[in-house]
């Protein structure tokens, strides 16, 4: 039996109003499921998010042996029955996370393979720094058709690595390589993004020896041995700012749980800066709300703790209802800004250039990368039941805010791509006051 596809359908054009709580973050749980395996006992992972990075991440480890017990936001992870170190294919094109299996499975097996890595289409998003850092600390590493295989002689040795950019993946590769090697490792110019520092935390929590400085700079004490331990997941810091821009956008009032607000960083100060407000209602509860006009910004997107990339496109949203023009400058991937032409069908008035609009260094300068975009505003937005189709996971959640926003009827398609990171969020939009539901695309086409 082929299996329907469903489509969202929003009826948009009124603020938004009411509650929401928000998952645990994606880009902590698929990595805290792999930290796991590091260990010689099982882990318990807590406020687990219910998406379907998690689902093929546990179809991944399962496929090569590890044992997961699961019950709601619960994930018990058990890897004394690992028994392959060959990732197999059609578990992991979806996701990024075999890479980083690459360096964490190396110190129990001699040889590792893992497939080509899969994931948004945002960028080269290279794997050159992976694959480098499995050098450093004594690995070989070689190319084929289906991916990349590792092999070690004997333990893994400390090593130093310094990362020419301050990778997220790329991080958590050699933390994973340096926690169980023999010797220090030091990793310069280590991102230190808030889920890298909770994936710091749960491997010290495993047994791990791992120091942090003023600077990016990592150094680990390697050990012997890792044992399990228990883990919550934080929450989606880019989830909690994608429900405060749909806040700011709508003029509406969005109170939103589960979020520290301490790992929203700049984001609150941006958020402000064109006209937003927000009030702290407990440790982990913010309301975000419009103070009035909104007004024009210059955005510039770096590594933490500069302005996420990953919330340029509902912050794009919420500028194309500010009264002025202003500037996104992307300097993190160089193929972020293809959603903006969806934008402009419903009515948006933006524009792309190559050129850096910023002043931040930018690796992206001369490459003719249109990674800089102009945004004309206050545009109203209209779907005139328009279809739109999502082309990756971040862009999905702006979509969602532009179809909130716009008068009539959308129709988002794609929606798989969506759910990745953040589930089915219908029913959970639908307990404020935006009309949305899940429907089989051949009924509305």
């Amino acid at each position: 039996m082929v299996e329907q596809e469903l489509a969202y359908r929003i009826h948009g054009g009124e603020p938004v109003v009411g509650q929401i709580t928000c998952l645990g973050a994606k880009n902590f749980a698929t990595k805290a499921m792999v930290a796991a395996l590091l260990a010689d006992s099982p882990s318990e992972l807590f406020n687990c998010p219910p998406i379907g990075d998690v689902a093929i991440t546990r179809a991944m480890i399962e496929a090569i042996g590890a044992t997961v017990q699961a019950l709601e936001g619960w994930l018990r992870i058990d890897p004394r029955g690992l028994h392959t170190s060959r990732v197999p294919v059609p578990d992991s094109g979806s996701n990024r996370v075999p890479i980083l299996l690459l360096g964490a499975l190396l110190h129990r097996f001699e040889e590792v393979a893992v497939p080509v890595v899969g994931g948004c289409r945002i960028g080269e998003r290279p794997v050159d720094f992976h694959l480098m850092a499995v050098e450093r600390f004594g690995g070989e590493v070689s190319a084929t058709a289906e991916g990349y295989v590792a092999r070690r002689r004997g333990r893994l040795k400390g090593a130093v690595v310094e990362l020419p950019y301050p990778s997220v993946g790329a991080t958590e590769t050699c933390l994973f390589l340096g926690a169980l090697a023999r010797g220090r490792s030091v990793i310069v110019n280590a991102a230190i993004e808030p889920e890298i520092i909770e994936l710091i935390t749960m491997l010290r929590a495993m047994g791990a020896v791992i120091f942090t400085s003023a600077g990016r700079e990592i150094r680990i004490e390697g050990v012997e041995r890792l044992s399990g331990t228990r883990m919550p997941i934080l929450g989606d810091r880019i989830e909690a700012a994608s429900w405060a821009c749909l806040a700011g956008a709508s003029d509406g009032d969005i109170t939103v749980r589960g979020i520290n607000p301490n790992i929203l960083g700049n984001f609150l100060a941006h958020f402000q800066q064109v006209g937003g407000g927000f009030e702290l209602l407990d440790a982990e509860t913010v309301r975000f709300f419009r103070r009035g006009r909104l007004s024009p910004a210059v955005v510039e997107t770096d590594v933490y703790p500069g302005f996420s990339t990953d919330w340029q496109q509902p912050f794009a949203v919420m500028l194309t209802q500010a009264h002025g023009i202003s500037i996104i400058h992307e300097t993190v991937y160089e193929n972020r800004f293809g959603y903006l032409k969806t934008l402009n069908q419903l009515g948006a008035n933006t524009q792309l250039t190559t050129s850096c609009l910023g002043g931040l260094p930018c690796r992206f300068r001369d490459h003719n990368h249109e990674h800089s975009a102009i945004i004309v505003g206050p545009t109203p937005l209209r779907a005139d039941g328009n279809i739109i189709t999502i082309p990756d996971l971040r862009a999905g959640l702006a979509y969602i805010i532009a179809a909130a926003i716009a008068r009539g009827v959308s129709i988002i398609r794609g929606i798989h791509l969506l759910e990745r990171g953040y589930g089915d969020v219908a029913p959970r939009l639908s307990q404020m006051n935006l009309r949305i539901e899940r429907v089989p695309v051949a009924a509305l086409l």
